[in-house]
């Protein structure tokens, strides 16, 4: 009997992939715990190994198609065996919404207390899975007007997104007699642009669409305000350069990064409202300081490991873990565990040359901070002109949870701890 190749457990809260490429095609030999495919979640791709060796016989999930935990993604067997029958890869889930959707047979799916919603008619568009209908429901999407990407124009749940992000008008939705419900509009509609001839069309990777969705989703979800602070960097890049060597004859490279982030810790303890989350019951402050550390994977886009209890860590443990994520990140080696639970982000956009920005909150976080290129400045201290190498500390917050005032305490209190290293 052919061996199934499902979708593993790939972290906590984990519950949907994305397949990104096959290594295999149908009718290659492989060994058992060989890459078979890589799949992508939260940014973070993932190689899945064979559970068997033999024959891939038959490929069920194409590449960019989004697959559940538990759904059969290939099978694998001797050569000529056949594979089991009406098995198509999809498996029951417990709830009624969750229900495959084909041409033949959809479920309503619920809106509210005792009211449903039935899905627009796929008759023609071939298998719909639960969570592209759900999707689609949600926000009003007439399927029948989304160009699938996925196994024979198979929509995708990024096509349903990608449709959503485009800002396409969105009808009020019938959910009973005399009752409609009307989908939550999007303002950000994108004008239909036509190519012009030597123009040249370069499709969305996974990570970009997935950047895409979360920074448009960001700014519709908090009221962003910024305050921007100057620090003084000359304690701090005294201290760095009487123990670069030192760090670095224990395998570790003393960034500023290290500092920045012990001055967020400091921050974060000292204005704990800071390091929390809006929810319509009330305001979730973190015990756990788990702060994010944004890092450019070039054209591709942008990833945000995250440092788990950094309010534990010495200045060289910090700088460890800094270079241990860091590097990871850029060879593709952070497990999805790696980019969850972040309390609170840094982005460090002066390594570009950039002096300060307006980054965007990494949601549901209360604020994120951006830091630019350290420049030497005149200064004017104690009334007298000095030249420091100046930095501009750029802290964006949810003006739900601080106000103006309280912000600047955090911030503050990260410029205070950076000027009075020691």
């Amino acid at each position: 009997m052919a061996t199934k190749v499902l979708v593993p457990l790939l972290g906590e809260g984990v519950d949907e992939v994305t397949v990104t490429k096959w290594l295999k095609n149908e009718g290659d030999t492989i060994n058992e715990l060989e890459p078979l495919l890589e799949v992508n979640t939260d940014k973070v791709d993932t190689e899945i190994p064979s559970p068997a060796s033999g024959t891939v016989l038959k490929i069920v999930m194409q590449e960019g198609t989004p697959a559940k935990v538990g759904e059969i993604l290939a099978f694998i067997g001797k050569p000529g065996e056949s594979v089991e029958s009406g098995d198509d890869g999809v498996r029951s889930l417990p709830t009624s919404e969750n229900q495959p959707i084909n041409s033949q047979r959809q479920p309503a799916l619920a809106v509210g207390p005792g009211k449903t919603l039935t899905p627009v008619p796929t008759t023609d568009l071939g298998f719909i899975s639960p969570v592209v209908a759900k999707i689609a429901a949600e926000h009003g999407v007439n399927l029948s007007q989304i160009a699938g990407t996925g196994l024979n124009g198979r929509i995708t749940k990024n096509d349903v997104l990608n449709f959503i992000e485009t800002g396409q008008r969105q009808p009020a939705l019938a959910v009973g007699p005399g009752e409609t419900l009307t989908p939550r509009t999007t303002q950000h509609a994108t004008p239909i642009i036509s190519p012009a001839i030597g123009d040249q069309l370069i499709k969305h990777t996974t990570i970009r669409k997935q950047i895409a969705a979360h920074m448009v989703e960001s700014k519709h979800t908090s009221p962003h305000v910024l305050t921007v602070m100057e620090a003084d960097m000359s304690r701090v890049s005294r201290h760095r350069a009487a123990n670069k060597a030192a760090f670095e004859r224990d395998g570790v490279k003393l960034t500023f990064t290290a500092y920045f982030m012990m001055a967020i810790v400091a921050g974060l303890k000292a204005y704990p409202n800071t390091n929390s989350s809006w929810t319509d019951d009330g305001l979730l402050v973190r015990k756990a300081i788990n702060i994010g550390m944004a890092t450019s994977l070039g054209e591709e886009g942008l990833i945000v490991p995250v440092i788990k209890g950094a309010d534990n860590l010495s200045l060289l443990a910090m700088a460890r873990t800094v270079n241990d994520l860091a590097n990871r990140a850029r060879t593709k080696k952070l497990q999805p565990d790696d980019v969850k639970g972040g309390t609170f982000t840094l982005t460090n956009h002066g390594v570009s040359g950039s002096l300060f920005a307006f980054p965007v909150i990494n949601q549901p976080q209360c604020g994120i901070l951006g830091v630019g290129a350290m420049q030497k400045r005149v200064v004017v201290i104690d009334d007298a002109i000095a030249i420091r190498p100046m930095v501009y500390l750029s802290f964006v917050f949810d003006h739900r949870i601080l106000d103006g005032a309280s912000a600047d305490w955090f911030l503050m209190k990260v410029k205070e701890t950076l000027e009075n290293w020691s």
